[in-house]
């Protein structure tokens, strides 16, 4: 006669907990960085619920939904969370992301941060161009939470610049996306001289390194990862001697750059002499990630 525990952990072991015990250990195994929250993400996405919801119904004995091993399967093979959910996380937004738009990462959540800074310090009704948006991230979170400044974002992709158009029209966010090249000389010509801020995550990784991540290499679009040179820096310094143009004297640049060059990006930046109180900045985990330097006069 069943005392009932046994029954209770068969129970157990044939729901969502099992699944997602499961789920955790083959993403473990692929390699997947954070393969328990992933596991509890992709369960959310499947039940159309909460990473919450989620854990309480692990505890409490739900079942498990009937895509998840297939969900778990793709992202196994190490296709990115976001693309398999379609959302992505930034400074309190959620963005629509996926194939041809570079996936924000958490550390650019830092850069956005400096913006934000540089925008409320600039006055009431600031001027903040976004160039190399991707997604939308920077200048949606700019626009967020700091309502009264006018932001504009540059992308030259089209596929990129469609899924910013859509973050802006779904977040209801008054950010102006303009397809175009950020480096070329008529893109926001009549702007030339006024703008407050100019921040910017262009590509930078050096030409012939290839990313670690499958994520990254493998559904990043290209145009968003490598720039230019064999030190990364041509697309990056390309940017800045248009944001250079932009900005009104005094104004601010905010730039992303990869952990290895938070020396090399400064330097290039001074040696132009365009630029005064040129400084770099770590991001959460102590790594080099931005610089932010100021027009000169």
């Amino acid at each position: 006669m069943s005392d009932g525990r046994g029954e209770s952990d068969e129970r157990d072991e044939s729901d969502l907990r099992a699944a997602v015990r499961a789920a955790t250990a083959r993403l473990a195994e692929a390699g997947v960085a954070s393969p328990e929250a992933d596991a509890v993400a992709l369960a959310a996405h499947a039940l159309g619920t909460t990473v919450g919801d989620v854990r309480k119904a692990m505890v409490l004995g739900g079942a498990a939904p009937p895509a998840y091993e297939e969900l778990v399967a793709l992202r196994a093979s190490r296709m990115p969370l976001q693309h398999l959910t379609g959302r992505a996380g930034f400074r309190g937004l959620e963005l629509e992301v996926g194939p041809g738009v570079f996936v924000p990462r958490p550390e650019t959540e830092g850069v956005a941060g400096l913006a934000v800074e540089a925008a409320r310090a600039a006055g009431d009704s600031p001027v903040v161009l976004d160039l190399c948006t991707g997604s939308g991230a920077i200048a949606l979170a700019v626009k967020d939470e700091v309502p009264a400044a006018r932001v504009l974002a540059v992308e030259v992709s089209p596929q990129a610049h469609a899924w910013a158009s859509r973050n802006r029209d779904r977040l209801g966010l008054d950010v102006e996306v303009l397809l175009a090249d950020a480096t070329a000389a008529s893109t926001l010509a009549e702007l030339d001289g006024t703008v407050d801020v100019v921040v910017s995550n262009p590509p930078y990784i050096p030409v012939g390194m290839e990313p670690v991540d499958p994520e990254v290499r493998d559904h990043d679009p290209s145009v968003a990862l490598y720039g230019g040179s064999a030190d990364g820096l041509a697309v990056p310094l390309a940017v800045a001697a248009r944001a250079a143009t932009l900005l009104r004297p005094g104004g601010v640049l905010v730039m992303e750059h990869a952990d290895t060059q938070g020396r090399a990006l400064p330097r290039a930046l001074e040696a132009t002499g365009q630029w005064h109180d040129v400084a770099d900045h770590l991001d959460l985990t102590g790594r080099p990630r931005a610089t932010t330097a100021h027009r000169r006069s």
